[in-house]
């Protein structure tokens, strides 16, 4: 990797910033309040081209990469909008990650020119409650029926599934026990989000709430043939091509986030005065800072190695899971610190303080647990037995 300035990085980063701060912490606390999705600012980087970031200049968009597109989450998520910014953006990049490099020429000329523009809202479609992170052990199925098949099941976490028009769906068409592999027999499909088959109920929930969470209620769906994304029994494999970039970017999110809360909490450590001096006099509130700010510049780093690797060809997971595991530990300690600094006033809404910490926290738990990832580094990056 190349440490020097990158032009490109730095343009989009002053862009992003420039369109982001147009939408203040005042603008979050109140779309976080109402559980309204942020259309306004959606629509202001749906304008900028930025949604398109990493599709294919062919298809309309800019045809950058990971990294260009973890450097806009990075700052968006940096400028106040924490999670709820970023994840208004990020499912349509990573999530058409898989029809990007996996879907039939006729799928990418109908879906993603809109992608690019942001006028076509995709939802992501794998998690559901009773299999959990053993993706092999979905329930939801998809039968043939003729030349198109019939989609029965549930999912859970479906995030902007009120918003969006179509799912990026996980189905198994292969009992898992007559498959050579637990990971064989499912297929991936771009389904419509057709309400007449398919119930939508929000999941009430601790924070990001300008950014809905949903069940999904799946009954009699029909799908074409030519929404199967990739080869049939094989969509495990195309979904790798949506998983780790999501790792990526969801961890130069956490850096965001957790720079925003340090760089609010050292002002309010400056201006504050207890005992006639500002506290951050004090190596007990400086300390934690200090500390916090060398964690956080040191998964930026890592989150930047990743996304250069997957980039250039390495879809290998290990820096994907490290990379996630390391920001998302150094973005809620850098909330919880920012959080103890303002004391009493950190637990009040005012402040903003409470929604980064509610906001960081999912990032201990999301797109896979802690533990999950390091169960991944244990076997796949060290060598050691499966332990589940």
């Amino acid at each position: 990797m190349d440490f020097s300035a990158d032009p490109e990085l730095e343009s989009i980063t002053s862009e992003a910033r420039r369109l982001a701060e147009q939408f203040d912490d005042q603008y979050w606390s109140e779309k976080d309040r109402a559980h309204e999705f942020p259309w306004e600012y959606y629509n202001a980087f749906a304008a900028g081209g930025w949604i398109g970031i990493i599709v294919p200049k062919k298809y309309g968009g800019a045809g950058l990469g990971t990294l260009q597109a973890g450097t806009l989450l990075n700052t968006v998520s940096s400028c106040g909008g924490a999670m709820s910014a970023a994840s208004t953006l990020h499912i349509s990049m990573f999530g058409m990650g898989p029809v990007i490099h996996h879907g039939s020429e006729q799928m990418k000329q109908q879906y993603l020119p809109p992608t690019a523009t942001g006028e076509l809202h995709v939802s992501f479609g794998i998690t559901e409650d009773d299999a959990g992170t053993d993706t092999s052990r979905i329930r939801t199925t998809a039968t043939r029926d003729g030349d198109r098949w019939i989609i029965n099941g549930k999912k859970i976490w479906n995030t902007k599934a009120q918003q969006a028009q179509k799912v990026l769906l996980l189905a198994r068409t292969t009992p898992r026990e007559e498959c050579a592999k637990p990971t064989d027999g499912m297929t991936l499909f771009l389904a419509d989000l057709d309400k007449a088959y398919v119930e939508i109920r929000e999941i009430p929930k601790l924070g990001r709430n300008a950014v809905n969470s949903n069940e999904l209620f799946i009954e009699g769906l029909p799908v074409s043939q030519d929404d199967v994304v990739g080869e049939v029994g094989r969509g495990f494999r195309c979904l790798i091509d949506g998983i780790n970039p999501e790792r990526i970017m969801i961890s130069a999110e956490a850096v965001g986030l957790g720079r925003r809360a340090i760089e609010v909490a050292v002002h309010y450590a400056c201006e504050r005065e207890v005992f006639n001096r500002p506290i951050g006099q004090n190596q007990a509130i400086a300390h934690p800072l200090a500390d916090s700010y060398t964690e956080l510049e040191a998964a930026d780093l890592l989150w930047k190695y990743a996304a250069w690797a997957y980039d250039h060809g390495d879809r290998h997971g290990g820096a994907a899971n490290t990379a996630k595991i390391r920001s998302a530990e150094a973005c809620f300690t850098a909330c919880d610190r920012a959080l103890q600094t303002f004391g009493g006033m950190g637990y009040a809404v005012e402040m903003q303080v409470e929604r980064y910490w509610r906001e960081a926290r999912l990032m201990k738990l999301a797109p896979i647990s802690q533990e999950m990832a390091t169960n991944y580094i244990a076997e796949h990056v060290l060598g050691l037995p499966r332990s589940y």
